[in-house]
């Protein structure tokens, strides 16, 4: 072989691996979903049909992402079937529709547990003392591309959709709340005024979040445990607009559009308006000889 020729051979036997992987991904990236596997996201995402066409078909292309890209472990004896993949992807991109997006290019690793799993969480004590206490988990969102969810308590959000609670809507919400560098309820917003204002909105809203939950109130349409911390607020209000859009926009009108503005997407488009609560019952009126008595003998 020609001198010259060596250069250009060992070049290509570098290269070759390379251009092999980003064939390989790019023909994976363009797999369609097959009727079966958009059935699967129907059942997923109640109002999937109700999406504008491109943004299913941006849903489409990132579950497919999403999928060839991440990683599902079954734990404590689950079998991860391809449904359950299926399930958790369009929920979790469901947060990235009309944003810019890697698809949680950080995420490596789900773990599914069957149920709500075990976890032991340092806990401070009087005196300052730290202890060890085991907890009963519905989700975790790790830093270190892991996230760890329960199969029931996703079947459970996906059957009650409107009822509030999503573990997978809650716990990719942390992964967005992350990519800013800290997970502190404040996600990439990009410029400063938006941080301005976002900081403003949220920082009240969970300061009215905790006094709530400090009296006890159970009207609220956030659920309380977002008053732990900002960054659990963030994502307690992200599976509430996603779930219960007109009762948090007509709650929290700022929070909302915050939210609205943040995900470039509007629920209440998908979602129609709950019915409006029943009428008080008007009290039967009493002849008047009895509201008479009645008084008196009090």
């Amino acid at each position: 072989m020609e001198a010259w020729l060596w250069p250009l051979v060992a070049a290509l036997a570098i290269a070759a691996p390379w251009l092999y992987l980003r064939w390989a991904r790019q023909r994976a990236l363009a797999r369609v979903l097959s009727p079966a596997e958009l059935a699967v996201i129907e059942g997923s995402i109640p109002f999937y049909r109700s999406l504008a066409p491109e943004l299913q078909r941006q849903l489409q292309r990132m579950v497919v992402q999403f999928l060839h890209q991440k990683k599902f472990i079954g734990c404590a004896g689950l079998d991860v079937t391809h449904a359950m993949r299926l399930t958790i992807a369009a929920q979790a991109c469901l947060l990235l529709l009309n944003k810019p997006s890697k698809v949680y290019r950080e995420l490596r690793t789900i773990l599914l547990y069957p149920g709500a799993f075990i976890a032991d969480r340092p806990e401070m004590g009087p005196g300052g003392v730290v202890t060890p206490v085991r907890q009963h988990m519905l989700g975790e969102s790790w830093s270190d591309g892991r996230i760890v969810l329960s199969w029931d308590d996703v079947a459970r959000g996906t059957q009650d959709w409107q009822g509030g609670n999503n573990v997978v809507l809650h716990e990719f919400a942390h992964q967005l709340d992350s990519e800013s560098g800290s997970t502190n309820g404040a996600p990439y917003l990009g410029s400063p005024d938006s941080y301005r204002s976002w900081s403003a909105v949220l920082s009240r809203d969970y300061a009215n979040l905790r006094h709530e939950a400090w009296l006890g109130r159970q009207d609220s349409v956030l659920d309380h445990y977002g008053a732990t911390s900002p960054a659990e607020f963030f994502a307690v209000a992200t599976e509430t607009f996603f779930t219960r859009p007109w009762q948090l926009a007509e709650r929290h009108a700022a929070l909302y559009a915050e939210l609205r503005q943040y995900f470039r997407v509007d629920p209440r488009d998908w979602l129609a308006a709950p019915p409006p609560p029943a009428p008080e019952p008007a009290l039967l009126a009493l002849p008047q000889a009895a509201r008479s008595y009645a008084w008196a003998d009090w």
